[in-house]
């Protein structure tokens, strides 16, 4: 029986996907042809653009049933004592939105820096040093607070509220620390020209939702304490 042996297809390699023209990985590989990684960085996939949504969600509904006890245990409460707030919270006010706005330049100009290619632009990353140094700052003037509180003969176990006053500082002190890490990674990664604008981006909506959040925890205090 006679075999037929059919001829291989042709194959134009004009019309071949180009994987190999974006830099030396194909398609999977986020280097431009130049490259220069700082460029890559801007299109890393943002995983926790997500992930802070999420956590500033949850934060959201914890601090709305702080809220909610506060309001309930002061209506039905025949021992409720009002105080003084501190005067230094008013300080501590400035200095966490002064970190806002010392947090906004850096992003501008690590936005500047990691954009250009040549390095021309001056490193940005004291501003981000300034805002950590406001917000531990800021973490050190509520101890100062609660040690003003106490002189007073004002305690966590003294009063209702009292108590609604410390966990509430306190637990918002817990989150700007949480903060102060997030700023503290972003700095290691700035030095290694390995951050990403999405890190970046997602530590900033963090750190000005903890100043959006205290404002409102001031008001709080001050009317109902």
């Amino acid at each position: 029986m006679a075999t037929t042996v059919h001829e291989p297809p042709h194959v134009d390699p004009h019309r071949l996907p180009d994987h190999g023209r974006s830099g030396n990985g194909g398609g999977q590989n986020l280097v431009p042809a130049g490259g220069d990684r700082r460029v890559a960085l801007d299109y890393s996939p943002p995983p926790s653009s997500t992930a802070i949504w999420v956590v500033l969600f949850a934060i959201t509904m914890m601090f709305a049933a702080f809220t909610s006890a506060l309001i309930v245990r002061k209506g039905s409460s025949l021992d409720w004592r009002t105080f003084k707030l501190p005067s230094i919270l008013f300080f501590n006010t400035g200095l966490l939105l002064a970190s806002g706005v010392t947090l906004e330049v850096s992003r501008r100009r690590i936005a500047a820096f990691m954009g250009n290619i040549k390095s021309q632009v001056e490193n940005p990353a004291r501003w981000v040093y300034m805002t950590l140094f406001l917000g531990l700052l800021f973490v050190a003037g509520q101890y100062v607070a609660w040690s003003q509180l106490s002189a007073q003969g004002l305690y966590l176990a003294t009063n209702p509220s009292s108590s609604f006053f410390y966990v509430l500082t306190a637990t918002h002190a817990l989150h700007v620390l949480g903060g102060l890490a997030g700023l503290s990674y972003v700095i290691r990664k700035l030095s290694k020209l390995s951050l990403r604008r999405s890190t970046l981006d997602a530590t900033a909506r963090y750190w000005h939702f903890m100043d959006a959040l205290w404002l409102y925890l001031l008001l709080l205090l001050w009317m109902k304490l």
